[in-house]
């Protein structure tokens, strides 16, 4: 994914904020979250996750997709479905950002093995390990199939899960 280019995404949501005719105060707010740390993110001092740019887009009444594209969540060029696909991943509240990263990981390298995606020619790109983050890289998390990354999910029990065509469970004797 893109690196995050706060300062524009800072002077957006400024001008965002006033065209609303709304103080840092009352945007703050309205998205649920504190008032310095909204006005770091318009100077371009903070990073926000995917949660609190689509509280920022709910309390502006604009779309979450358009902050995540000026974030660099998103990258602009893909084609829409994608995006859209990305988006309502991202915006999942039920999902934590591990399961939100692993979850991206799995549709990149379905997306990546149909020929479509940044890397369908086969080279390394940017999901490759991250290391720093103790997030799975994109190898990492599909090396197994669907059970591998199934079984990375924090919470998640492979072996509950039906639909399997392994056969029924052995017993011991």
């Amino acid at each position: 994914m893109a690196s995050l280019n706060v300062g524009n995404l800072g002077e957006y949501l400024r001008e965002q904020r006033r065209s609303a005719q709304l103080s840092l105060r009352q945007l703050a707010e309205a998205a649920g979250v504190s008032n310095p740390y909204l006005s770091q993110i318009e100077r371009g001092l903070r990073k926000p996750s995917a949660e609190v740019l689509q509280q920022v887009a709910k309390a502006l009444r604009i779309s979450a997709e358009t902050l995540y594209v000026r974030a660099g969540i998103l990258d602009a060029e893909r084609d829409r479905d994608d995006v859209e696909t990305r988006a309502v991943l991202l915006a999942d509240p039920s999902l934590n950002e591990r399961q939100k990263q692993v979850l991206l990981q799995i549709y990149e390298s379905f997306r990546k093995e149909n020929g479509f995606g940044p890397d369908a020619d086969g080279a390394d790109g940017a999901d490759g390990a991250d290391g720093a983050d103790g997030e799975a890289g994109y190898e990492d998390a599909t090396a197994g199939g669907t059970a591998g990354v199934a079984a990375s999910i924090p919470g998640h029990d492979p072996r509950t899960t039906g639909g399997s065509d392994a056969g029924p469970p052995r017993t011991a004797g």
